[in-house]
Protein backbone atom coordinates (compact mmCIF):
# COMPACT_ATOMS: atom_id res chain seq x y z
CA UNK A 1 0.00 0.00 0.00
CA UNK A 2 1.72 3.39 -1.16
CA UNK A 3 1.79 6.36 1.60
CA UNK A 4 1.54 9.77 1.28
CA UNK A 5 5.06 11.43 0.76
CA UNK A 6 6.78 13.65 3.09
CA UNK A 7 8.77 16.43 2.29
CA UNK A 8 12.16 16.27 3.18
CA UNK A 9 12.34 13.17 4.93
CA UNK A 10 14.42 10.34 3.70
CA UNK A 11 13.05 6.77 4.06
CA UNK A 12 15.97 5.01 5.31
CA UNK A 13 17.04 2.86 7.93
CA UNK A 14 19.38 5.72 9.39
CA UNK A 15 17.03 8.43 8.97
CA UNK A 16 14.37 5.77 11.34
CA UNK A 17 17.11 5.55 13.60
CA UNK A 18 17.80 9.07 14.25
CA UNK A 19 13.50 9.46 14.41
CA UNK A 20 13.19 7.12 17.16
CA UNK A 21 16.14 8.16 18.84
CA UNK A 22 14.87 11.86 18.47
CA UNK A 23 11.08 10.82 19.24
CA UNK A 24 12.38 8.78 22.48
CA UNK A 25 14.16 12.06 23.54
CA UNK A 26 10.92 14.22 23.32
CA UNK A 27 9.07 11.29 24.98
CA UNK A 28 11.42 11.53 28.10
CA UNK A 29 11.76 15.41 28.10
CA UNK A 30 7.85 15.58 28.27
CA UNK A 31 7.50 13.36 31.19
CA UNK A 32 10.04 15.39 33.03
CA UNK A 33 8.91 18.45 31.68
CA UNK A 34 5.31 16.98 32.95
CA UNK A 35 7.08 16.71 36.57
CA UNK A 36 8.15 19.88 37.01
CA UNK A 37 4.64 21.11 35.89
CA UNK A 38 2.98 19.25 38.50
CA UNK A 39 5.56 19.86 41.32
CA UNK A 40 5.09 23.91 40.45
CA UNK A 41 1.60 23.50 40.71
CA UNK A 42 1.65 22.23 44.08
CA UNK A 43 4.06 25.01 45.28
CA UNK A 44 2.08 27.20 43.94
CA UNK A 45 -1.15 26.36 45.76
CA UNK A 46 1.15 26.27 48.98
CA UNK A 47 2.31 29.75 48.29
CA UNK A 48 -1.05 30.61 47.80
CA UNK A 49 -2.58 29.47 51.33
CA UNK A 50 0.80 30.89 52.49
CA UNK A 51 -0.27 34.10 51.12
CA UNK A 52 -3.77 33.39 52.27
CA UNK A 53 -2.38 33.42 55.96
CA UNK A 54 -0.09 36.41 55.92
CA UNK A 55 -3.01 38.54 54.36
CA UNK A 56 -5.18 37.81 57.27
CA UNK A 57 -1.89 38.40 59.85
CA UNK A 58 -1.13 41.73 58.17
CA UNK A 59 -4.80 42.80 58.70
CA UNK A 60 -4.38 41.62 62.07
CA UNK A 61 -1.03 43.13 63.13
CA UNK A 62 -2.37 46.36 61.43
CA UNK A 63 -5.53 46.90 63.51
CA UNK A 64 -3.32 45.83 66.76
CA UNK A 65 -0.99 48.79 65.86
CA UNK A 66 -3.62 51.68 65.02
CA UNK A 67 -5.63 50.70 67.74
CA UNK A 68 -1.96 50.94 70.29
CA UNK A 69 -1.16 54.08 68.71
CA UNK A 70 -4.66 56.04 68.86
CA UNK A 71 -4.08 54.74 72.97
CA UNK A 72 -0.54 56.82 72.82
CA UNK A 73 -2.15 59.61 71.11
CA UNK A 74 -4.90 60.35 73.37
CA UNK A 75 -2.20 59.73 76.21
CA UNK A 76 0.61 61.52 74.41
CA UNK A 77 -0.86 64.01 72.22
CA UNK A 78 -0.44 63.21 68.04
CA UNK A 79 2.80 65.74 68.03
CA UNK A 80 4.68 63.84 70.68
CA UNK A 81 3.78 60.21 68.88
CA UNK A 82 4.58 62.39 65.82
CA UNK A 83 7.99 63.18 67.00
CA UNK A 84 8.93 59.95 68.32
CA UNK A 85 7.75 58.17 64.54
CA UNK A 86 10.02 60.72 62.87
CA UNK A 87 13.01 59.62 65.10
CA UNK A 88 12.34 56.22 64.31
CA UNK A 89 12.89 57.05 60.24
CA UNK A 90 15.68 54.97 58.71
CA UNK A 91 16.44 52.43 61.63
CA UNK A 92 15.15 49.48 59.58
CA UNK A 93 16.50 47.36 57.44
CA UNK A 94 15.17 45.26 54.57
CA UNK A 95 17.56 42.45 53.01
CA UNK A 96 16.59 40.54 49.95
CA UNK A 97 17.94 38.13 47.07
CA UNK A 98 16.98 35.52 44.56
CA UNK A 99 17.27 31.79 45.32
CA UNK A 100 16.47 28.79 43.09
CA UNK A 101 13.82 26.70 44.29
CA UNK A 102 12.76 23.98 41.25
CA UNK A 103 14.35 26.13 38.96
CA UNK A 104 12.70 28.92 39.75
CA UNK A 105 14.64 32.16 40.82
CA UNK A 106 12.03 33.70 43.69
CA UNK A 107 12.44 36.69 45.71
CA UNK A 108 13.99 36.13 49.36
CA UNK A 109 13.40 39.18 51.59
CA UNK A 110 14.06 39.25 55.13
CA UNK A 111 12.91 42.44 57.80
CA UNK A 112 15.78 43.46 60.38
CA UNK A 113 13.73 45.53 63.25
CA UNK A 114 15.70 47.61 65.86
CA UNK A 115 18.52 45.78 66.93
CA UNK A 116 18.94 47.55 70.44
CA UNK A 117 15.46 47.97 71.24
CA UNK A 118 12.88 50.81 70.67
CA UNK A 119 14.68 53.95 68.55
CA UNK A 120 13.10 55.75 72.12
CA UNK A 121 13.04 56.04 75.74
CA UNK A 122 10.48 53.80 77.11
CA UNK A 123 10.68 54.91 80.43
CA UNK A 124 9.02 58.53 78.73
CA UNK A 125 6.12 56.93 77.11
CA UNK A 126 3.23 54.63 77.87
CA UNK A 127 3.03 50.98 77.52
CA UNK A 128 0.63 51.67 74.35
CA UNK A 129 3.59 53.58 73.03
CA UNK A 130 5.51 50.32 73.31
CA UNK A 131 3.08 48.31 71.79
CA UNK A 132 2.45 50.26 69.26
CA UNK A 133 5.99 50.98 67.51
CA UNK A 134 6.33 46.67 67.80
CA UNK A 135 2.77 46.36 66.51
CA UNK A 136 3.58 48.11 63.62
CA UNK A 137 7.10 46.22 63.51
CA UNK A 138 5.52 43.07 63.30
CA UNK A 139 3.18 44.42 60.46
CA UNK A 140 6.15 45.32 58.24
CA UNK A 141 7.48 42.29 58.83
CA UNK A 142 4.78 40.79 57.63
CA UNK A 143 4.50 42.71 54.85
CA UNK A 144 7.91 41.87 53.46
CA UNK A 145 6.70 38.06 53.81
CA UNK A 146 3.71 38.67 51.91
CA UNK A 147 5.67 40.65 49.36
CA UNK A 148 8.01 37.71 49.01
CA UNK A 149 5.15 35.19 48.73
CA UNK A 150 3.62 36.96 46.35
CA UNK A 151 6.86 37.76 44.38
CA UNK A 152 7.18 34.10 44.16
CA UNK A 153 4.22 33.54 43.27
CA UNK A 154 4.38 35.67 40.15
CA UNK A 155 7.21 33.79 39.37
CA UNK A 156 5.54 30.42 39.77
CA UNK A 157 2.99 31.25 37.58
CA UNK A 158 5.45 32.50 34.81
CA UNK A 159 7.27 29.27 34.89
CA UNK A 160 4.20 26.98 34.90
CA UNK A 161 2.97 29.07 32.03
CA UNK A 162 6.26 28.11 29.85
CA UNK A 163 6.80 24.62 31.38
CA UNK A 164 3.04 23.97 29.97
CA UNK A 165 3.23 25.47 27.31
CA UNK A 166 5.97 23.12 25.93
CA UNK A 167 4.82 19.97 27.85
CA UNK A 168 1.17 20.81 24.84
CA UNK A 169 4.06 21.53 22.09
CA UNK A 170 5.83 18.07 23.12
CA UNK A 171 2.48 16.14 23.56
CA UNK A 172 0.64 17.61 20.51
CA UNK A 173 2.92 18.88 17.76
CA UNK A 174 6.44 17.30 17.82
CA UNK A 175 5.75 13.83 19.31
CA UNK A 176 2.90 13.23 16.60
CA UNK A 177 4.87 14.45 14.28
CA UNK A 178 7.89 12.54 15.14
CA UNK A 179 5.94 9.03 15.75
CA UNK A 180 3.58 10.19 12.16
CA UNK A 181 7.04 10.48 10.54
CA UNK A 182 8.99 6.99 12.04
CA UNK A 183 5.22 5.58 10.80
CA UNK A 184 5.92 6.66 6.96
CA UNK A 185 9.29 5.45 7.28
CA UNK A 186 8.68 2.47 8.76
CA UNK A 187 5.99 2.40 5.78
CA UNK A 188 7.92 3.05 2.93
CA UNK A 189 10.72 0.42 4.06
CA UNK A 190 7.97 -2.38 4.53
CA UNK A 191 7.24 -1.26 0.59
CA UNK A 192 10.10 -1.42 -0.41
CA UNK A 193 11.06 -4.41 0.92
CA UNK A 194 7.69 -6.23 -0.07
CA UNK A 195 8.60 -4.72 -3.63
CA UNK A 196 12.77 -6.38 -3.75
CA UNK A 197 10.70 -9.57 -3.15
CA UNK A 198 8.68 -9.82 -5.39
CA UNK A 199 11.04 -8.40 -8.16
CA UNK A 200 13.60 -11.35 -6.77
CA UNK A 201 10.58 -13.77 -7.21
CA UNK A 202 9.93 -13.04 -10.60
CA UNK A 203 14.08 -12.86 -11.30
CA UNK A 204 13.62 -15.73 -9.95
CA UNK A 205 10.93 -17.49 -11.59
CA UNK A 206 12.47 -16.22 -15.35
CA UNK A 207 15.77 -17.82 -14.50
CA UNK A 208 14.40 -21.15 -13.79
CA UNK A 209 12.13 -20.57 -16.80
CA UNK A 210 15.37 -20.05 -19.05
CA UNK A 211 17.43 -22.76 -17.03
CA UNK A 212 14.40 -25.33 -18.33
CA UNK A 213 14.28 -24.33 -21.45
CA UNK A 214 18.19 -24.60 -22.03
CA UNK A 215 18.02 -27.77 -20.31
CA UNK A 216 15.29 -29.03 -23.31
Amino acid sequence: MAVDRIEGVKPTRMELLEIVKRRRLAEKGHNLLTEKRDALVVQFFELLERRKGLQEEVEDNTTKAYKALFVAEAIHGTSVVEDIALSTSGADAIDGALVSVMGVLVPQMEFHGKREGLPYDPMDTSASMDEAARSFQSTISSIVRLAEAEGSMERMALEIEKTKRRVNALEHIFIPRLKATEKYISMQLEEREREDFFRRKRIKAIMERKESGEAS
